[in-house]
């Protein structure tokens, strides 16, 4: 099992001020649209990561926030890690909204964790055709999976597959077999042996087969409610991604190899490479997202700082800004956001969200590259250098030229007559230092 002073500033401060009454203007939308009974779904599919957590913490908070009649979790998944699916177990125990665990579609399993989370739920489905079981833990490794046969951790898990039937009125003898002996069932017998509840074909008719069954002491009334399918947000598709067990293993070793080859040939920026590709791996194994990314904005911002002092705009500069960017679309406030609108307003509130943080960020790339900009330019002394300008009058020595179109105070250490042209030697202040060409 597995983020022009005077009026620059009241326009600034007008900000905030847009974004707040912004949201109240949303919330006020979204609960004038909330009136009829809806059941908020929402899909584990493939392995069970820490990003699931999230997902269905999230999906628990909008349901929650917009009174749903109840919450599905469909499941389709092989499995995944034991100190997350007892997070989501947790996570169904302590809302007050009934959760139905659904295998779901046809074809779909939710073995291992998968059948952990079904006996967590308050009432469990299956659509016909689906299988569950083969809950014995597992241990990943270099050379692939192996089961765990270490009786601590074989009984700690049984444990948990029989509490969990037991709080749900469940066969507990079938939990205990899930573990121990990899049982597998299909929907028809997990009904026939009191593991499952409901045999449904469709999301729609597990409605009207919910419709009127008590939860949480709460009748349900779920027949003709509508369906709200769960939508995870980019950051969550972000952290899906990267919680992919093959791709977090992949960035650590890739990181870690990039920071020594870093170390021990400094200058390429292999080294930052490692830095960031470490960061991301470690999220991804479940190390503390919000930390994780909190970590990249400051190492992003460091590294723009050291731009400032560095000539050119390179590297360090292009580094800083993706870890800014990776590390905003990560970070979230720690604990969720609780407030939830509809999808009609939801564009509404990413403007008023999203906008001044754009213009902002794109002032800020804008006065980098003005800065990098400068510092390639030469200086006036350079671009001076060696180049030809034309006598107005006498030089001996001192005298005016006219240089790129301009009118300039020059001298000489031999006479040059008007009309003749010079070239560029040097400049002390106001006054170029000419010779004949």
């Amino acid at each position: 099992m597995r983020r022009q002073a005077p009026k620059d500033s009241a326009l600034f401060g007008l900000a905030p001020s847009f974004i707040l009454l912004a949201t109240i203007a949303t919330l006020c939308l979204a609960g004038s649209a909330l009136g009829e009974a809806s059941v908020v779904v929402v899909a584990l599919e493939g392995d069970i990561t820490p990003a699931s957590d999230d997902i269905i913490a999230e999906a628990i908070l909008q349901a929650e926030l917009v009174g749903s009649e109840a919450i599905v979790i469909t499941l389709d998944t092989p499995g995944g890690g034991l100190a997350e699916t007892k997070e989501i177990a947790g996570l169904m125990e302590r809302t007050s909204l009934p959760v139905i665990g659904y295998v779901y579609p046809s074809g779909a399993t939710a073995w291992s964790a998968g059948t952990i989370i079904l006996l967590s739920s308050d009432i469990a489905a299956m659509v016909p055709g689906t299988i569950i079981g083969s809950a014995q833990p597992v241990s990943i490794g270099p050379t692939g999976t192996e089961p765990v046969n270490d009786t601590k951790v074989i009984n700690a898990v049984v444990a948990l597959a029989e509490e969990k039937a037991r709080t749900n009125n469940r066969n507990t003898t079938a939990a205990r077999e899930f573990v121990l002996s990899n049982l597998n069932l299909n929907a028809e017998e997990a009904l026939k042996f009191g593991v499952i509840e409901i045999v449904s074909p469709s999301l729609e008719s597990l409605m009207d087969d919910l419709d009127g069954m008590e939860a949480k002491n709460k009748t349900l009334a779920t027949s003709g409610a509508e369906i709200v399918r769960f939508e995870p947000s980019f950051r969550l598709r972000v952290l899906a991604v990267l919680s992919d067990p093959l791709l977090a293993g992949l960035l650590l070793i890739v990181g870690l190899y990039a920071l020594i080859f870093g170390l021990s040939n400094p200058g390429l920026g292999a080294e930052l490479v490692g830095v960031i590709t470490l960061a991301l791996g470690l999220i991804g194994l479940g190390f503390s997202v919000n930390l994780g990314a909190l970590f990249l904005i400051i190492l992003g911002l460091v590294l723009l700082l050291v731009e400032l002092n560095s000539p050119g705009f390179g590297l360090l500069g292009a580094a800083g800004l993706a870890c800014m960017v990776i590390g905003s679309i990560l970070l979230v406030p720690i604990g969720s956001t609780d407030w939830y609108t509809p999808a009609e307003y939801k564009m509404d509130a990413f403007v008023a969200l999203i906008v001044p943080s754009l213009v902002i960020g794109g002032f800020f790339v804008f006065a980098l590259y003005k800065v990098a900009e400068a510092r390639r330019r030469p200086t006036y002394s350079e671009v001076m250098n060696r180049e030809v300008a034309e006598a107005l009058d006498r030089i001996d020595p001192k005298g005016h030229v006219i240089y790129n179109g301009e009118y300039w105070a020059a001298v000489s250490e031999e006479p040059i007559e008007p009309g003749e042209i010079v070239e560029v030697v040097g400049k002390e202040r106001m006054v170029l230092k000419v010779r004949r060409r």
